[in-house]
């Protein structure tokens, strides 16, 4: 007699209802507070570089401390939402960051920043990978990967936000604290997350929890105005497994050889985009432009990630995972070499629009490949493991520019974050496509 399917099998078979659209908009707002957080610190530290005199290597480590928390935090949100749950480590990690942000508006010295900052990248690197295998399991299966793109499409509503608070508010007087208090309103908003949202039926189901799976997963098909299916008696689902258990899971046989290519790409896709957009208004304002002129040409900049994200959403589901996201990491390569040459105004904004465009395009891709890669017992712990490579990379870029720069100059410092986009972009041959499958149904091979 075969095992009876679990209740979170009929989720993939869904139309995409109101209950859906409350998961996107409730998971999406605590990723653009993410965003919002990461692009404020480019505005910040190019304020206080000013203010408080900071020599290159002081505010390449006030970037990159955050980034080192992100890559622990990666890698403990994904254990810990195989254990505990997407929902509850989402909640706690927008708590985590909130706070600490919060507290760095108080700060009156480096070393105090570098903690708080520490402690900010903690919450933020737990909880991007996190959300992003929380909505891929909620998903309907022929629409998962345009959701999950439309997810971190909400990164571009929170940088944009954070370039308008730099442009309005960082240039006043202390503005760079009221900026860090803005920062805050994550920790109000974790409350919400962890009283309004559902847990994942999939999570739930390796826990063994299975009639809570039933009751979440009848709402969502009882919004599609379908009639509930009767519980099924399911027994036998695998176990998540634990602590390094789960690690070691990534690289058995069958999970290592897309496991070592996905670490790739985030580790280029890492590099290239922080150590290009988050010291772009830095290297604005050591061209000659104003603090305030330098300011609004990175908001322009940043409002073609929206574009970028709408076309990779479209895309995903029409050329599949792969080939979509391949294609935006070879436009991010041309752009990062224009943009790296660009001589005035105009090239400067229209390049680093074209920069903006392919880069987050990709990563909406990137986001929605990750989790659909790996079966559900290790998705959370493969997609925050893939992650946490890839912030090593957000360790190492804010750290390598200030020198490359020095030592290089603008063009050849492009150069590199083109060459990492390039490779980044043959690493993907390897990643399975699951473009309209089933999420926990064996991989089809597509072309």
């Amino acid at each position: 007699m075969a095992t009876p399917s679990p209740p979170s099998a009929r989720l993939d078979s869904l139309p995409f209802t109101r209950e859906h659209g409350r998961l996107l908009t409730g998971s999406g707002i605590g990723w653009a507070l993410d965003a919002m957080d990461v692009g404020l610190i480019s505005f910040i530290i190019a304020a206080l570089a000013q203010e408080w005199r900071l020599s290159p290597a002081e505010t390449g480590w006030i970037t990159s401390v955050g980034f080192l928390g992100m890559a622990i935090g990666a890698s403990l949100g994904g254990l810990l939402a195989d254990k505990f749950g997407r929902r509850t480590v989402f909640a706690v990690t927008l708590l985590v960051y909130g706070l600490a942000t919060g507290a760095s508006a108080l700060v009156g010295s480096v070393a105090l920043l570098l903690v708080l900052r520490f402690v900010v990248g903690l919450g933020l690197g737990s909880e991007l990978p996190v959300a992003s295998t929380y909505i891929s399991e909620f998903a309907p299966a022929r629409i998962r990967g345009r959701l999950v793109v439309l997810l971190e499409a909400f990164w571009a509503v929170g940088w944009t936000a954070a370039a308008v608070v730099g442009y309005f508010v960082v240039p006043l007087e202390n503005g760079w604290r009221w900026a860090f208090a803005i920062g805050a309103v994550p920790a109000a908003y974790a409350l919400w997350v962890r009283w309004a949202l559902p847990e994942s039926p999939r999570f739930l189901e390796t826990r063994g929890r299975v009639a809570e799976s039933e009751a979440i997963v009848r709402r969502f098909e009882a919004a599609a105005g379908g009639t509930p299916h009767e519980a099924d008696e399911v027994s036998g689902l695998p176990a998540a497994p634990r602590g390094l258990a789960g690690i070691a899971a990534l690289w058995t046989p069958a999970l290592r050889v897309r496991t070592a290519a996905l670490w790739t790409v985030w580790f280029g896709v890492n590099f290239s985009y922080y150590g290009a957009f988050i010291w772009i208004p830095s290297i604005l304002v050591e061209s000659g432009f104003s603090l305030v002129r330098s300011f609004s040409f990175t908001l322009i900049i940043t409002l073609a990630q929206l574009p970028g994200y709408a076309v990779a959403a479209w895309l995903i589901e029409v050329w599949g995972r792969r080939s979509t996201l391949a294609t935006f990491l070879a436009g991010s390569a041309v752009a990062a070499v224009l943009f790296g040459t660009a001589a005035t105004e105009w090239q400067i904004i229209a390049f680093g629009m074209m920069l903006s465009f392919f880069n987050l395009g990709a990563w909406g891709a990137l986001y929605a490949v990750s989790p659909e890669i790996y079966p559900t017992a290790v998705r959370a712990t493969g997609a925050g493991s893939a992650a946490a490579a890839g912030r090593v990379a957000s360790i190492l870029a804010p750290l390598f520019v200030p020198w490359a720069l020095a030592t290089w100059g603008v063009p050849p410092l492009f150069v590199v974050f083109s060459a990492c986009f390039g490779v980044a972009a043959l690493a993907t041959v390897p990643l399975v496509d699951r473009t309209g499958q089933a999420l926990d149904a064996p991989a089809a091979v597509r072309g």
